[in-house]
């Protein structure tokens, strides 16, 4: 998958479906926010992530602080401001290279994979607009696939670290969740272990189960939708899978 691409036409459907909305409509999976403030976090995310690409910063940047941040009132105008965003950071990556280091809240990584991680933060905030305004979210299986990688990488960090600080993991050692696409080539069995989680891709028994579409899957990892409401089965030990929503706030 061509990360640069895919961001950009992801960035254009999200920009489509508010250009005609109410930016004032709630948006009941984001509380307290409404679409125009979702608009915002999009659009000032992109930037902040490209001035952090630009500048090679190996710290955090007060996203307060990050140039055009605001969009502007006209519907067109925001419209555009939401574009521009997106291609600032590829820009800002070609114009540092893609291997170059640079802080994520992750640690050190290559420049590039802040394209890969705002791909997949707007694609599931796509999917909050589009339950804000009850109309229906459309993804390519391969992608949602890809949002799921990516998702569950950076849970297996945050799973570790969890340990380190005294907290609990997603998943008891010996525990087990395994996640099956039907759409496409996709499946994990993510495992819990003395000092974390660890994710294998391919088939493999597990604690807990849960089979559907890509899409849905990942709408229910990040609390999207409940697995039952949509359609997806669910095997094992019921439990473990809640206690893993409990404890991998996206």
């Amino acid at each position: 998958m061509d990360f640069s691409v895919a961001l950009i036409a992801e960035n254009d459907a999200f920009a489509e479906l508010l250009r005609d909305a109410d930016l004032s409509t709630p948006v009941p999976t984001c509380p307290d926010w409404t679409l125009g403030q979702l608009m915002r976090h999009i659009g000032r995310g992109d930037r902040w992530c490209a001035q952090i690409v630009a500048e090679t910063s190996m710290e955090a940047v007060d996203p307060r602080s990050v140039p055009g941040g605001t969009p502007p009132e006209d519907r067109d105008g925001a419209t555009a401001w939401l574009h521009d965003g997106a291609r600032a950071l590829i820009d800002a990556v070609d114009a540092t290279g893609a291997q170059t280091p640079v802080w994520t809240f992750l640690g050190p990584r290559p420049a590039e994979w802040w394209i890969r991680r705002r791909l997949h933060e707007t694609a599931v905030h796509r999917a909050d607009a589009a339950l804000a305004l009850g109309v229906d979210f459309v993804i390519e299986p391969a992608a949602a696939a890809d949002a799921i990688t990516e998702y569950l990488e950076r849970v297996v960090i945050r799973a570790a670290e969890a340990i380190d600080s005294g907290s609990e993991p997603p998943l008891g050692e010996g525990e087990s969740l395994h996640l099956h696409a039907t759409d496409t080539d996709g499946e994990w069995t993510v495992r819990g272990r003395a000092d974390g989680i660890d994710v294998e891709r391919g088939h493999g028994k597990a604690t807990v189960a849960l089979r559907g579409s890509a899409r849905d899957l990942l709408l229910a990892l990040v609390r999207r939708g409940a697995a039952e409401e949509l359609g997806l089965e669910v095997f094992g030990e019921r439990g473990v899978w809640d206690t893993w929503l409990d404890r991998t706030p996206f």
